[in-house]
């Protein structure tokens, strides 16, 4: 019986540790959600595997859903957030099921929101960055109308190339 027991015992330990590793792997290779919010409606969507270079990952439609009714709940987050610092990087604003809710804040009240699994502060701050500067470029173009759906193919190739570049 002692013998069974321990392989009871190391089987159930196995289990958990193979749980626990799929888990983590589900939660290191989920792909990133990165939303720019405008006044009133969403101007650019961006669903980024970053473990490829293909860049758009192969989710399901119910948990493509939950990511976006994670970000669209964490705009009144953002909106508290923005009261109580000068930053244009307002940092973690939410956190949902080991996702959590980055948000850079522009001058003219864009938001660029990313959830992401767990990627370091200083590694989401150089992605706003990057794509701040992206988008600053893209509303000096003279046939860009601001607050208006980014359509460009460019801009979406530059933001997902900065993304695998910063968040893989």
């Amino acid at each position: 019986t002692t013998t069974a027991s321990t392989t009871t015992k190391l089987t159930t330990s196995q289990s958990v540790h193979s749980r626990q590793a799929s888990n983590k792997q589900r939660t290191m290779s989920a792909p990133v959600l990165f939303v720019i919010v405008g006044k009133n409606e969403p101007l650019f969507e961006a669903e980024i595997d970053t473990h490829s270079s293909i860049g758009a990952p192969g989710q399901n439609d119910l948990s493509t859903r939950q990511n976006y009714f994670v970000l669209h709940s964490a705009l009144d987050l953002v909106e508290k957030s923005a009261w109580t610092t000068n930053n244009m990087y307002l940092r973690v604003v939410d956190k949902v099921n080991h996702q959590q809710v980055s948000t850079f804040l522009t001058a003219a009240n864009v938001k660029f929101m990313l959830l992401h699994g767990g990627k370091g502060e200083e590694v989401v701050k150089n992605f706003f960055n990057e794509v701040y500067g992206y988008y600053v470029k893209l509303s000096m173009n003279p046939f860009y109308k601001y607050d208006t759906p980014i359509t460009s193919k460019a801009f979406e190739a530059r933001v997902r190339a900065a993304a695998r570049a910063y968040l893989s």
